[in-house]
């Protein structure tokens, strides 16, 4: 019966070594996991960006806005806005100096040189009160053309055209629980949202 007791005890230590040794191996796993989705899964822009690019210039935008297809009626929600090209060049550098990642300099300075022109405004209508013509929400659209450029090589990295921003706003005649905002703070969050994607598209895809 000793015996038998012994070999009883035996028989449970090895399976309570085996449950340990399973334990850590899961643990082990779980940390192994972890470390592939926090390093292989996450990014930072700077890893997308090429080591030799560290500075930037930002060449004040153009208002290329075509004022003279204004009395159009297919172009009738096209405006022009004064110095629009100037609030758009503005936000573009705060957005690099809060990105980090291209540091905007002058121009004699610069690894890379961003041009843009701004070709359209618009202030289109997207929806409308039930009975009658009242537009209860707009979309303000903000195109431009870009070209980014190594100074250093005087070459052309990428260009594109037609490059949006917009944000979507409800007016007055709009009903319900939405929040009524006024045009100009559509506009400068239509700017915000252009500016953003300039940098993301800048730094994060190349």
């Amino acid at each position: 019966m000793t015996e038998v007791r012994k070999q009883k005890t035996e028989v449970r230590s090895q399976k309570t070594e085996v449950r340990r040794k399973k334990i850590k191996i899961c643990s082990l796993f779980s940390v192994l996991c972890l470390l592939f989705l926090t390093t292989g899964c996450g990014y930072t822009t700077r890893s997308m960006l090429s080591g030799k690019y560290k500075t930037i210039y930002i060449t004040p935008f153009l208002n290329k806005v075509d004022i003279t297809q204004e009395a159009y009626s297919a172009n009738k929600y096209r405006i022009y806005r004064p110095m629009l090209e100037t609030d758009i060049t503005k936000k573009v550098i705060n957005k690099y100096l809060f990105d980090g990642n291209l540091k905007p300099v002058k121009e004699g300075l610069a690894d890379l040189v961003l041009k843009g022109e701004l070709i359209e405004y618009r202030k289109d209508p997207v929806s409308y009160t039930s009975n009658s013509d009242n537009v209860t929400e707009y979309r303000i659209n903000i195109n431009v053309n870009l070209s980014l450029w190594d100074k250093q090589e005087d070459k052309l990295v990428w260009a594109e055209n037609n490059f949006n921003g917009n944000y979507s706003y409800f007016t007055s005649f709009a009903s319900g629980n939405v929040i009524q905002v006024p045009e100009e703070t559509a506009v400068t969050n239509a700017v915000e949202d252009l500016a953003r994607r300039i940098v993301e598209r800048t730094v994060e895809q190349w």
